[in-house]
């Protein structure tokens, strides 16, 4: 996980500990942008649920299964939701949030199955590319981007949310 501030330009900070219920609250906070690539449901689900209790934070979440991988944003802005949530995106990481990890890291899977490299460098680049319009621009057009590295394509879909009274 990283943690990006805008003070004097940007600057990435990266988390080298293991985020957990107690410390996710002195690690991401209000008004962070955070980038996380982890390699489990349950921490996805513990961050995702933390920036909830935010008024105003960015997440930029990345992940892959394989050849094929996806970058979902959650965006808080003034206490609202823009996007939907991990959990409500993809119910999978909800579902998993309470169950032990029993599967194997991307470390020790990416020495067994070398393409998950490929497919790694370009969900970090989606992920940057997100970052770098979040930063220059504020925000992206998308919610969540689907990336194939087969077909070498990257298909961004929008799940933003209305507020009361928008149409």
């Amino acid at each position: 996980m990283a943690r990006v501030a805008r003070d004097t330009g940007v600057a990435c900070q990266a988390i080298g500990e293991r985020v957990d219920g107690i410390n996710v609250r002195q690690i991401v906070r209000e008004g962070d942008i955070v980038l996380l690539a982890v390699d489990n449901h349950r921490t996805r689900a513990l961050v995702d649920r933390h920036v909830a209790s935010l008024d105003n934070a960015t997440l930029i979440s990345g992940g892959n299964d394989e050849t094929d991988g996806n970058v979902q944003l959650v965006r808080r802005r003034d206490g609202w939701s823009v996007d939907g949530h991990l959990v409500e995106i993809h119910p999978e990481i909800g579902e998993a949030a309470d169950e032990e990890q029993a599967e194997p890291g991307c470390q020790i899977l990416a020495a067994e199955r070398p393409q998950l490299l490929v497919t790694n460098v370009m969900v970090a680049s989606a992920m940057l590319n997100a970052l770098w319009q979040v930063v220059e621009q504020g925000s992206v057009p998308y919610s969540e981007v689907f990336l194939d590295v087969i077909q070498n394509v990257a298909r961004p879909r929008r799940w933003f949310r209305m507020r009361p009274g928008e149409q």
